[in-house]
């Protein structure tokens, strides 16, 4: 609960953070666009003052539309006043365009200190917050009228025009922002929905396990009776049962502590042991059971001290499932033998079988957890697919390696390396 609380911590705290960042390189971005338009519009306005400062038909055509002068038209003065106002605003909207600059404008031509004027249909006045640039003019019109005369710009919505420009790094980024939160919430989901079945599962495993002790309890007890009984056909088979139901009960408690380490517990007890005893031992009971089940095993181990840092008996289980596994895998006429070697200060526990092999494609994920080789939509053996997952695991806790080596119908070799104590 308490790992569930600060991985929430820490993805809201990243998201705020990463929404501050951006919001600061907005406001850069939008500092940066309107130093740009700054820089535009000035070159703008220096080329508005020069073509206006002559006398031409722009020019002659705005002075009469300002001061009412209508003598040399043939008009009225409302239309000569909306000729001027269409020339005038073609002529700003070439120039700002030229300059770089394409957004909404209005305008106001003014002569100083008097109530002449000509303006644009959607210039707005005094209460609204504008952007205004005033242009004195110079040449033609203010010698012509004998007054200062001052072309006013005016650009609305300026705010949105500067994101406008913005919008191929602020659209993209908000969306990326947007793919990183629903991919960390889906990450963090699906973790949490897995550790909710694996905790569910290793429930499971404990009831079940538990469950299951008492009929090996009711067997090993039947089995100590009769052996007060035995005689000498009989004294074989009672001590494979004797032998075999303590190996249940060791894999019962095998299961119940890899429940534990699936929590990470510590499961394993690793003590500096020679390893020899048990893998003999080992050996010795598989071949009784071999015989029984005219499977052709062999050995060689050799008689050397095999001094290990090691859990025996998960040891001992892990090298079982790998010579159990070898002998189901097989067709007919099983054969599987071990051996071991000593390389480079490593023990090397050899296992090679005559079996069905493995396909070069289901060999990575062989050793993965409830992953079970098929042939079609039939499995060859029973099982759940946990034998070689707790082989790799338990390996793996030994600071061991283990290696596969597999061919369709050639059999199979996996070879152990353990590390030896010097």
């Amino acid at each position: 609960m308490k790992k569930r609380i600060i991985f929430i911590i820490i993805f809201i705290i990243s998201v705020i953070g990463l929404v501050i960042i951006q919001y600061r390189y907005l406001n850069i971005g939008l500092n940066l666009a309107q130093v740009r338009f700054n820089q535009n519009i000035g070159q703008t306005i220096k080329i508005i003052k020069t073509d206006l400062s002559d006398n031409n038909q722009l020019t002659f055509l705005l002075g009469k539309a300002i001061t009412n002068d209508d003598t040399y038209f043939k008009t009225n003065m409302d239309s000569l006043r909306d000729a001027s106002n269409y020339f005038l605003t073609d002529f700003l909207e070439t120039r700002l365009l030229e300059n770089g600059i394409k957004t909404d404008f209005s305008y106001k031509i003014y002569v100083k200190d008097t109530s002449l004027f000509l303006n644009s249909d959607n210039y707005l006045d005094e209460g609204v917050k504008l952007k205004k640039y005033p242009i004195e003019l110079q040449g033609y019109l203010p010698n012509s009228i004998n007054k200062k005369v001052i072309l006013e710009l005016q650009f609305q919505k300026i705010n949105e025009y500067f994101l406008f420009q913005l919008s191929g790094l602020t659209i993209p980024s908000l969306i990326f922002l947007a793919a990183i939160i629903f991919v960390v919430i889906w990450v963090l989901k699906s973790f949490y929905w897995q550790q909710s079945v694996i905790t569910m599962t290793n429930d499971f495993i404990n009831n079940l396990t538990h469950e299951l002790k008492t009929p090996v309890f009711s067997i090993g007890l039947a089995t100590k009776m009769l052996q007060q009984q035995e005689n000498e056909r009989s004294k074989t088979y009672l001590e494979i049962i004797r032998n075999q139901n303590e190996r249940l009960k060791e894999h019962i408690d095998k299961v119940l502590q890899l429940a534990s380490l699936e929590s990470k517990q510590s499961a394993l007890q690793l003590v500096e042991t020679d390893f020899y005893p048990p893998l003999k031992k080992l050996c010795e009971e598989f071949s009784l059971i071999s015989e029984m089940e005219d499977v052709n095993f062999s050995y060689e181990i050799g008689e050397e001290i095999l001094m290990l840092k090691c859990d025996p008996l998960h040891l001992a289980n892990a090298i079982h499932n790998l010579l159990d596994n070898a002998k189901k895998y097989c067709k007919e006429s099983p054969k599987v033998f071990l051996k071991t070697e000593i390389k480079n200060k490593k023990l090397y526990i050899i296992v090679e079988d005559n079996g069905i092999g493995i396909d070069k494609k289901d060999q990575k994920n062989i050793f993965k957890k409830h992953y079970r080789v098929s042939q079609g939509n039939l499995y060859l053996v029973k099982g759940y697919g946990l034998g070689l997952s707790y082989v790799k695991k338990i390996i793996n806790l030994h600071k061991g390696s283990i290696e596969l080596v597999s061919a369709l119908n050639k059999g199979t070799k996996i070879i152990v390396k353990l590390p030896l104590v010097k």
